[in-house]
């Protein structure tokens, strides 16, 4: 290639493709690290009616009392907060309602195989758009034990310690 030649600027249309394809965090779920044993991670997608969709867009949901079941080979998403749109009107959805999870039947079964077992649960840890499309990371999770916790903060203020005595060093150094 010739040293003047450049790249071509990006149209609007691809500039918008780009943004629908971007990874966008929504909301997250930042108890479930703390108070779960996290196993394995799935991603499922969800069923919205549009005032959803329109209420995320503008990032406002929570999933900090939200838990996921499995009924009749079916996956839900229960107690999941996504406030009404402030422009809606009589369409409006409601906040908490129960919503249908999307995943292929095997990663279902499985699933409910291992909830099955004494202490499993299925928690969500984040709602995000992905490729204009809203989707929800979940997590088969085994509960944490009181000492569990304390042990996990205690080594995160350890490493913390550590990586500031390192910088403290450096400078120094």
């Amino acid at each position: 290639m010739p040293k003047d030649w450049k790249k071509p600027k990006p149209t609007p249309a691809e500039k918008a493709k780009a943004a629908a394809d971007a990874y966008k965090v929504i909301a997250r779920n930042k108890k479930a690290a703390h108070e779960y044993h996290l196993e394995e991670k799935f991603e499922a997608g969800i069923v919205l009616s549009g005032t959803e969709v329109k209420a995320l867009r503008q990032g406002r949901a929570s999933l900090s009392e939200a838990w996921v079941e499995i009924e009749n080979g079916e996956i839900w998403l229960i107690r999941a907060n996504i406030p009404e749109y402030a422009q809606g009107t009589w369409t409006n959805h409601a906040p908490t309602r129960k919503r249908k999870l999307l995943m292929h039947r095997s990663e279902i079964l499985s699933l409910g195989m291992k909830v099955q077992a004494k202490g499993y649960t299925i928690v969500p840890l984040e709602l995000y758009f992905l490729g204009g499309r809203v989707k929800v990371q979940i997590a088969l999770a085994r509960g944490k034990q009181e000492w569990d916790k304390r042990q996990a903060l205690r080594e995160k203020q350890d490493a913390r310690e550590a990586q500031r005595a390192m910088r403290a060093y450096a400078r120094r150094g």
